[in-house]
């Protein structure tokens, strides 16, 4: 065989993955369903404009040629899961101030304000920081709660916009807001209760979680489910257990004194024999 053979085969093993072994394999599909919604579908394109279709002519040469839809580089910095950016992140680029200097490279970041948001379903104001483009989108979607329940994971992206989003789908699953008001419970609810029909009650759980978050609520989970024993319990099933064993030695020990009894009366010798 080959060397090249050889090579090619190795290619073909799949590549392990944090969800084939250890606690990752562990993970309910509920979990593994926000993961994918949240790191591997592919989010709406916001540095750059997309084009549709697979095909365009060429406004110069008016030859048909292949659309290429390439990403930008985007960098996602710890700072973005403190606030609410709205799709955007910090752009790898490259920059030329005037045609005599070289060009060098750049980060684009966004323009970033402090802002006061409002959550209708948690009856709650936050300040926290958000974009121009994350105004722009509660604006369109008519209220904050409805821009955070439309928008898929991998737009909202943030720790923080997932985290309300989570808190948001179960206040509505298990109907616990406005806790002294059931007038405006009811209203805000019918408001908002098309939003469960995607998902599950496990679903609304595991949603918005981090991989540490989900582990350590795996781990929680299990450690609840053990059912501890008492060790009274065990103490008197072994009482009882030995109790049983003297007993049950005790009327072993009765029926061979019984029978012996029954044999000196039958063996006329017996008696002479112990004389």
């Amino acid at each position: 065989m080959s060397s090249s053979i050889v090579r090619n085969a190795l290619y073909k093993f799949r590549k392990p993955t944090r969800w084939d072994k250890g606690i990752g394999a562990k993970l309910p599909e509920a979990y593994k369903k926000f993961w994918t919604e949240w790191k591997i579908k592919e989010p709406t394109a916001v540095h750059y404009i997309k084009e549709e279709g697979r095909w365009k002519r060429n406004e110069v040469t008016g030859q048909p040629e292949r659309i290429v839809n390439i990403a930008l580089p985007l960098l996602y910095p710890k700072e973005l899961d403190e606030g609410i950016w709205g799709g955007e992140a910090i752009v790898e680029g490259y920059i030329r101030k005037s045609e005599k200097l070289p060009i060098v490279p750049k980060f684009f970041v966004p323009r970033l304000l402090k802002s006061v948001v409002y959550s209708e379903v948690l009856n709650t104001y936050m300040r926290t920081i958000i974009t121009r483009r994350t105004i722009d989108l509660i604006h369109e979607h008519y209220g904050f709660d409805h821009y955070l329940l439309k928008t898929p994971a991998c737009d909202l992206r943030s720790q923080l916009a997932l985290g309300l989003k989570r808190k948001i789908l179960i206040a509505l699953a298990d109907k616990t807001l406005y806790p002294d008001d059931p007038v405006k419970r009811e209203e805000v609810y019918e408001k908002y209760k098309e939003y469960l029909k995607a998902y599950t009650r496990e679903e609304i759980e595991w949603y918005g979680l981090s991989w540490v978050e989900a582990c350590e609520k795996y781990i929680k989970e299990k450690e609840n489910a053990k059912v501890v024993e008492p060790l009274k319990k065990k103490y008197r099933i072994d009482l009882i257990n030995e109790l049983k064993k003297i007993k049950l030695g005790e009327q072993k020990e009765a029926e061979k004194l019984a029978s012996q009894s029954w044999l000196e009366k039958v063996n006329p010798f017996a008696r002479s024999e112990k004389s």
